[in-house]
């Protein structure tokens, strides 16, 4: 092996090389010594400027939680006002209710209770003693005038027409009240007319023009027994506006009264809720949810 080196040297022709060319060598970074920098401290100048930028994108893409906590900073920052906007409507909601149920606080129990309204038993006893007084005076004029034809003598006759004036003359209101102090069957039924007629009066002036019990209805989910079946009718006779024309009996009242009634315990709790929303929002500085509304004219 010596030997063929020597002769490879002495004939002065190279071997050629076993390895063949490949691709060039990737560039160095261009090193930068600045006044006052440490020798051979490279320079982030040397860096491309494409691989800078998309080394943080890449980054930022690769991290979920990053984008996670972006996202639920911006959630964030949109709850307050998505609170507030609720807050609000249901303010307006409240006093809306509120306001088109005010007239239930005018309820005037006394009157819708009918507390002198005449009971069957009073009215069947009445009926019963006019009848006995008809009676009587139609006895009376038939003796009478049996002797006017001779059938019966003349004092019987006398006596007879005798009684028929006495009779007459109990009938008369100034002298009934002489000698019993129960109302005749005329006067009972006076005064359940009258009392009934009051009531409706006074049904017509709660209702007024849009309907109080049909405006009432809203508030049913401070108070579920407003949706009782048996309150159906007056709720679709108050949205026709004719509920006052159709109280022609006491049941009528009594159950119009009922619903008043649950209604005022509906409208107290919507009060409520509606007071506990405005200082919630006077505590939390929403001057647009805490503002007052208007005056009503």
């Amino acid at each position: 092996m010596a030997e063929n080196e020597s002769t490879v040297r002495q004939s002065g022709t190279p071997e050629e090389p076993l390895l063949r060319k490949g691709r060039p060598a990737d560039p160095q970074p261009h090193v930068s010594e600045r006044q006052g920098d440490t020798p051979g401290k490279v320079s982030t100048e040397a860096v491309p400027s494409a691989t800078a930028q998309e080394l943080p994108r890449l980054g930022h893409e690769d991290d979920p939680e990053e984008a996670d906590s972006g996202e639920r900073g911006a959630a964030g920052d949109d709850s307050p006002d998505i609170e507030k906007t609720v807050a609000e409507s249901r303010q307006r909601k409240l006093r809306l209710m509120l306001r088109q149920c005010d007239r239930v606080l005018l309820l005037d129990f006394e009157l819708l209770a009918l507390p002198d309204w005449p009971d069957n038993y009073t009215l069947s006893a009445a009926r019963r003693n006019r009848d006995l007084w008809l009676f009587s005076a139609l006895l009376a004029v038939v003796i009478f005038l049996s002797g006017m034809t001779g059938f019966v003598p003349a004092w019987i006759a006398g006596g007879g027409f005798g009684a028929f004036v006495i009779i007459l003359l109990m009938g008369v209101p100034t002298v009934r009240r002489l000698y019993t102090s129960r109302s005749s069957y005329m006067d009972l039924i006076v005064r359940r007319r009258r009392l009934l007629r009051d009531a409706r009066k006074h049904v017509g002036h709660l209702e007024g023009k849009e309907g109080l019990v049909w405006q009432c209805a809203r508030m049913a989910e401070f108070n579920p027994s407003l949706k009782a079946t048996r309150f159906s009718e007056l709720v679709a006779l108050s949205e026709h506006r004719v509920l006052a024309r159709n109280m022609t009996r006491r049941e009528h009242v009594r159950l119009y009264l009922v619903y008043l009634l649950e209604a005022e315990k509906a409208y107290a709790r919507a009060q409520q809720a509606f007071f506990e929303g405005h200082q919630q929002a006077i505590d939390k500085g929403w001057a647009s949810v805490a503002a007052e509304p208007e005056q009503r004219t």
